[in-house]
Order: C-alpha cells, then sequence, then structure tokens
C-alpha cells in the first residue's frame, strides 16, 4: 500500500468531515471518537459528497437522502442506500494524517 498526506491532523474537527481528493479518489477524512477514518466521499445512492453531511456514533449521513454509512466498514445503515462505499487505511505520523487509496499487488 501506498500511504499519502489527506491533511493535517491539526486541520480536522471533530464529528466534522474533511474533503479531500487523494489521486483522483474523492475521501472524506473524519476525526471522531478519539480516531480517524478515511470513506469514499460520493454516497453509493445518490452520487453527492458525503462530507456535507454530520457525523454520530461513528456514522456519516448523507445529507440528500439520509442513508448513513459506517466510518470503519463503508456499510450503509439502512435505506435507501444498499450498497456500501469504500473505506481507506489512515496512519499518522507526526501531524500528518496519511490515507493509502491504492492497493500494490
Amino acid at each position: 500500500m501506498t500511504f499519502v498526506k489527506a491533511c493535517a491532523l491539526s486541520e480536522l474537527e471533530d464529528d466534522t468531515p474533511k474533503r479531500v481528493e487523494l489521486a483522483g479518489t474523492p475521501v472524506s477524512v473524519v476525526r471522531t471518537e478519539g480516531e480517524v477514518f478515511a470513506i469514499n466521499d460520493i454516497c453509493s445512492h445518490a452520487n453527492v459528497s458525503l462530507s456535507e453531511g454530520e457525523v454520530e456514533d461513528c456514522m456519516i449521513e448523507c445529507w440528500l437522502h439520509g442513508s448513513s454509512f459506517d466510518l470503519r466498514t463503508g456499510k450503509p445503515s439502512g435505506l435507501p442506500a444498499t450498497r456500501p462505499v469504500p473505506v481507506y487505511p489512515v496512519k499518522i505520523q507526526g501531524d500528518d494524517v496519511l490515507v493509502s487509496v491504492t492497493q500494490e499487488s
């Protein structure tokens, strides 16, 4: 896996998603419950940005139709979304939040 800097840890506010683009992939980076998560920023149901939604209980909610996705697994909690969104590995090095959106074989 190749990790790239997504943002600074100090830029993240608790429960406030930050949209970044890594290798052409839109990613929502979220600090919540003492951890940092990276999830694909596009809702699998409505093709809108998840980073514009709210975070609660380790879930990010799509602002358009209310589907919520688990930040740990990408799985939706209920309708209207039925498909998960990708989640990405995160590493913290100092103040850098590193995310891997690609896997090397």
